[in-house]
């Protein structure tokens, strides 16, 4: 049996036949949708992600998906999937996280690891510095640099089975058993903690302080970021927060822009480029990741079919900026003419929020974010490696 054909049967092993429910509502990290800013696409800028992607992948050497394999396919890992399996027949929303690592490829493009490859590949190697002439390439990119694509996947993997525990204290019956969830919480937090040990352990190998101090610094932001997260999620029993948008884009660097911002940043300091050339990846990969972000957000407003059971998150970008043009009353006057039987229809509040400023204002963010992350790129070479660069960026901030 092919590897391919191993990986995709993963979760049959695992007994699974379909994604349970999460308990918790976290970000979708699901395919983006064929988009671009307001600058001129190239003539040969690909018209969905899918294509975007596969092509990218091309110029870097090998695709993306495979790049945690090692670290999977190890002993370690094939343990705590045995443990994994007595999940199935729970809800425990790890089961849902480990499908989508490996089972449905339309939702596991590892943009992280990508973007870093390109990138390393766009810079090449420092002119200033000529020491790094004798390191080994593959495609024009440092193996060190390959090395760091991986362990910015692994922390991006890690952050995603940590997100699976599940709040015990707002279980409810139909939740599934207490004991199953302890569990289910326990593999969560040693198989994170088993991906994590890993990235850490290849840090160390890079042998690369100022790399090592940026990593960790993104992993800090990561973990408060997430935490700000889960302080300000306004669940359907409590909907009193109000981040506002400044405090959403700082929350949001945090928990998602930060980790490529600093491996972009990382990569150039790999390959001994100069403090400008670091600042210039640092800024793409924090505009990027932001653009990426609000586009992920914009998803239940923007598909032409979305299911009437469809949630979404209430401290998205399009809903935060709803609710400033509205003011603080008015939207909790719409909160309360949503509810329905002390639930919240979703539907409802949706197509008010459809009817509002917050989902064009969330699009022209986007766009905002797209063109930033493309000033960026005018510092590097013409290359294949940027064009794919600025692919990605057009196929995250074009709506049609």
């Amino acid at each position: 049996m092919s590897l391919r054909k191993l990986l995709l049967r993963l979760p049959g092993y695992l007994g699974a036949s379909g994604p349970p429910r999460r308990l918790w509502r976290f970000p979708a990290l699901g395919p983006v949708s064929s988009v671009g800013s307001g600058r001129e696409r190239p003539s040969r800028s690909p018209a969905h992600w899918n294509q975007v992607v596969s092509e990218a992948e091309k110029i870097v050497g090998y695709p993306t998906s495979f790049m945690s394999l090692r670290c999977l396919l190890s002993d370690e890992l094939s343990n705590i999937a045995l443990q994994v399996r007595k999940l199935v027949g729970t809800q425990h929303p790890l089961l849902t996280t480990a499908s989508g690592l490996v089972h449905d490829s339309r939702h596991n493009l590892q943009l992280r690891g990508l973007v870093v490859l390109l990138i390393s590949k766009a810079a090449g190697p420092s002119s200033m510095n000529a020491s790094c002439q004798n390191y080994d390439t593959v495609s024009g990119i440092y193996s060190c640099q390959r090395s760091l694509a991986e362990i910015t996947e692994l922390i991006h993997t890690a952050l995603l089975v940590h997100r699976g525990i599940v709040n015990l204290n707002e279980l409810q019956s139909s939740d599934g058993a207490l004991k199953d969830m302890q569990f289910g919480n326990k593999i969560a937090i040693l198989s994170g903690d088993f991906l994590l040990a890993n990235a850490c352990n290849g840090l160390a190998l890079l042998q690369n302080t100022k790399v090592v101090e940026l990593l960790a610094s993104a992993l800090m932001d990561l973990v408060q970021g997430v935490y700000h997260e889960n302080s300000t999620s306004a669940k359907e029993n409590h909907i009193t927060e109000d981040i506002g948008i400044s405090t959403w884009k700082e929350q949001t660097f945090l928990s998602h822009g930060a980790l490529l911002a600093k491996s972009c940043q990382a990569a150039m300091e790999l390959a001994k480029h100069d403090a400008d050339v670091q600042d210039m990846a640092f800024q793409y990969g924090k505009h990027m990741a932001m653009s990426h972000k609000i586009n992920s957000d914009l998803q239940p407003f923007i598909k032409e079919k979305t299911s009437d059971s469809v949630t979404f998150n209430l401290n998205s970008a399009p809903v935060v900026l709803h609710q400033e043009f509205l003011g603080r009353d008015l939207w909790m006057k719409q909160i309360g003419e949503a509810q329905e039987k002390g639930r919240l229809d979703y539907a409802k509040l949706r197509e008010t929020i459809k009817a509002g400023k917050g989902v064009t204002s969330a699009i022209d963010l986007c766009r905002y974010h797209g063109n930033k992350a493309l000033e960026a790129l005018e510092s590097f070479p013409p290359s294949e490696a940027r064009s794919a660069l600025e692919n990605i960026v057009f196929a995250v901030t074009r709506f049609s």
